[in-house]
């Protein structure tokens, strides 16, 4: 038995001290400071059998390694393949964070039953009769698939041993504790070292191993923040719950892009893959509507069409509001005073509100464009074609300037069945033989001519 060694941690940011202070003086937060024992057994969790000892690595030059492609285990579920970038990595370690009641747990659930490999389902929040009825509302049908409610991983590792699953899913990582370790679950020394043990398995096994992570109230992480580092990939699980969608993100990924987007539909057997994005972003109406035009995004690599709409009113108070949802007010305020200035719109005794239908939020400059359009649109109260969709930036001297991986966008905008689409005439397009019509604007007064002239 080795001598017990305490460190003291911030439970904010996961900073470590010698002696306890009031104050952390790497996030400025008062009282977050907590001793925890750092070491109590030199002893590992995860003892490899004698057949999977290996020899030391030896080093070698960089022509001499080899460069074969890594073989990925193919989740069943498109929209997570895509975010992971192509599949699971044999040994990798993947962190799933989201808010509560988000669908972390029933994601990985409904992809465990689906799969299949031999999967071990490690619980620590619910039992297996709560998972079981769980289960049951998503699919029937888990062979493969085994239950596990425990949060000693000194027992989680024993069950594996047995059991030898072929990918691992902890739910969640927060409720682990080892007996190596004199502290609470979920306090950082635990998921560190909760985390390490994991990790060695994994890499020592070549399994795969899901982790579930809750976040604070500030939407990070919860734990210190050298838990994303470990890990070989960070998911942000995303969405309003007064909405059915969800988004998955990719914060960090050792072998694939991070510019990917999964996109979910919640329902009452689980979580729908959404193939086309625009489906529950675009709202189906009869009628054409003024105040509403269609933007061409990008989350990611993924082009999408949203939907914008626009209210201007008569301000009935002394001061005109301007209220936003999904969209940066500042550029709202910028885009209204370069219609006033540039293009002679009297907006500013108006009342404007603007909203991006679906409730996402939305940073692409390239839906300037729309903005515009469905502010102009309300404010003449004449509808624009229900065919039409927009995709370009906004300057102060009221040019359309370009925008980013146009041509992705106006095949999008073509495989949904517009019939035309706005961007700048800066824009250099190679495009040959689309249906489309691309309309090419170089400032707004072009687009007013074109909409409502």
């Amino acid at each position: 038995m080795s001598k017990v060694k305490t460190s003291f941690f911030c439970q904010n940011c996961g900073s470590q001290y010698a002696k306890w202070q009031g104050q952390c003086h790497a996030c400025q937060q008062w009282n977050t400071i907590v001793e925890e024992v750092i070491q109590k057994e030199e002893k590992t969790s995860w003892k490899p059998s004698s057949s999977e000892v290996k020899k030391a690595p030896k080093p070698l030059r960089i022509k001499d390694i080899d460069s074969s492609q890594e073989i990925r285990l193919d989740t069943t579920d498109g929209e997570l393949n895509r975010v992971l970038g192509g599949g699971l990595v044999p040994g990798s370690l993947t962190l799933l964070g989201g808010e509560p009641g988000i669908g972390k747990s029933t994601l990985l659930l409904q992809i465990s039953l689906k799969l299949p490999f031999k999967t071990l389902y490690v619980s620590g929040e619910e039992s297996q009769k709560q998972i079981k009825m769980r289960a049951e509302r998503i699919t029937p049908n888990g062979d493969n698939c085994f239950i596990l409610t425990e949060t000693k991983t000194q027992n989680i590792f024993k069950q594996i041993q047995e059991i030898e699953p072929e990918i691992v899913i902890i739910d969640s990582i927060q409720t682990l504790h080892t007996d190596y370790i004199d502290s609470t679950a979920g306090s950082i020394s635990q998921i560190r070292e909760c985390t390490a043990e994991l990790i060695k398995f994994a890499k020592e096994t070549n399994v795969p191993v899901l982790l579930i992570g809750h976040i604070t109230k500030d939407g990070t992480i919860a734990g210190p923040k050298i838990l994303e580092h470990m890990v070989d990939t960070v998911l942000q699980f995303e969405g309003d719950r007064n909405h059915v969608y969800r988004i998955l993100r990719s914060l960090k990924n050792r072998f694939g892009s991070t510019a990917e987007i999964g996109i979910y539909e919640m329902q009452g057997s689980g979580l729908r893959e959404v193939a086309n994005p625009s489906e529950i972003l675009i709202s189906h109406k009869d009628e054409e509507l003024s105040g509403t035009a269609i933007a061409s995004t990008l989350e990611g690599m993924r082009p999408l069409m949203i939907e914008i709409q626009a209210l201007v009113s008569t301000a009935v108070y002394g001061t005109p509001q301007r209220s936003t949802t999904g969209y940066n007010a500042k550029r709202l305020n910028m885009i209204l005073a370069v219609l006033e200035k540039r293009a002679g719109f009297r907006l500013g005794a108006k009342d404007v509100f603007l909203n991006v239908t679906g409730g996402i939020s939305v940073d692409d400059p390239a839906i300037d464009l729309a903005v515009v359009a469905a502010i102009l649109s309300s404010n003449e109260d004449i509808p624009v074609g229900k065919n039409f969709c927009f995709a370009g930036e906004v300057g102060l001297a009221g040019e359309i300037r370009p925008v980013n991986r146009v041509e992705q966008r106006i095949l999008e905008a073509e495989k949904l069945g517009f019939s035309t689409i706005f961007i700048s005439k800066y824009n250099k397009i190679s495009l040959k033989n689309t249906l489309i019509e691309v309309k090419l604007v170089a400032k707004i007064e072009d687009v007013v001519e074109h909409l409502f002239g």
